[in-house]
């Protein structure tokens, strides 16, 4: 028996690989492609509000940055990625509660292996796009402290947006086992990171605090967050955070595009002060606007 679909009205999507749309069950990429050799590719998660693509500029620009940096030979440009988009948005009939998941593969091998020498064929873009809202309770989440270590740019950049999530899925595994939401991953000196799939936030005495996007993901809703608390006269400060911190902290929340902002209510058993506080709750409603009024406004 077939599992059963978060939400049923993804069992009939339209799928966009390389310039054409194909339903879910026929949506395939090659064997040889790097995806499936090596996790070779890049990607960004968006989500459409209200007939709005929220903070599209933003996602291409790290997208392409990322494929950039990874040295891919031809990278689509920045219209024929939106118009791959707004094809996929348009065929089913999405305006919103929708995210995206947009990869861009260095594409096809002509023989197994590693090397990018093999990929003669061009790049591999796909256009994912499913009803989703977003995943976390609004209410609040619990973690958990990983074991497993976030990657240091002397190994690898983590401002590079890359496909292979090993480093991540490990520590997520953790929080599986654990039974919570998510798993705070610490830097190789024992600083909290971020968890294995958002940005991390509290707030001390009013004040918002962050770690350094050194061995972080530097996200799009991280930075809009902090220009949104600014904006409204928030103190906010980007630093190295102690474990022990996020323990005492008075709110901690999460940031990221699949969850948007979720108010995190226990860390490795430890009742956060504030449970979903004032300060998180402003900004969940700032934030909110913000997804109202910015964007790429839909052409159909």
């Amino acid at each position: 028996m077939a599992p059963k679909l978060p939400d049923p009205r993804n069992e009939d999507i339209l799928i966009y690989i390389d310039g054409q749309l194909f339903p879910r069950e026929e949506a395939k990429i090659s064997v040889f492609d790097s995806l499936v050799q090596g996790g070779d590719g890049v990607w960004e998660g968006l989500r459409v509000y209200n007939g709005r693509i929220f903070a599209l500029q933003p996602h291409l620009e790290r997208l392409r940055d990322s494929a950039h940096a990874m040295a891919f030979v031809d990278i689509p440009g920045e219209e024929q990625i939106k118009q791959a988009i707004f094809q996929t948005l348009k065929a089913n009939g999405m305006k919103d509660e929708v995210h995206i998941r947009l990869t861009l593969s260095r594409g096809k091998k002509v023989t197994s292996g590693m090397s990018p020498h093999f990929n003669q064929y061009g790049s591999t873009l796909i256009v994912l796009a499913e009803w989703k809202k977003p995943v976390y309770n609004p209410d609040g989440i619990h973690l958990i402290t990983s074991s497993i270590r976030r990657n240091n740019p002397q190994c690898i950049d983590s401002k590079i947006h890359h496909n292979n999530l090993v480093n991540n899925i490990m520590a997520k595994i953790e929080a599986n086992v654990a039974g919570v939401d998510d798993a705070i991953m610490l830097d190789l000196n024992g600083f909290v990171s971020e968890t294995n799939a958002t940005n991390l936030f509290l707030f001390k005495n009013s004040c918002l605090v962050t770690p350094h996007a050194d061995s972080c993901l530097a996200g799009i809703t991280r930075s809009m967050v902090l220009n949104i608390a600014r904006s409204a006269d928030i103190d906010t400060t980007e630093r190295n955070i102690s474990l022990s911190e996020v323990y005492s902290a008075d709110e901690v929340f999460t940031t990221g595009t699949m969850g948007e902002l979720s108010p995190v209510l226990v860390v490795d058993g430890r009742i956060i002060g504030d449970q979903a506080g004032t300060m998180t709750r402003k900004l969940q409603i700032l934030y909110n606007k913000a997804t109202t009024t910015q964007g790429e406004i839909l052409p159909f």
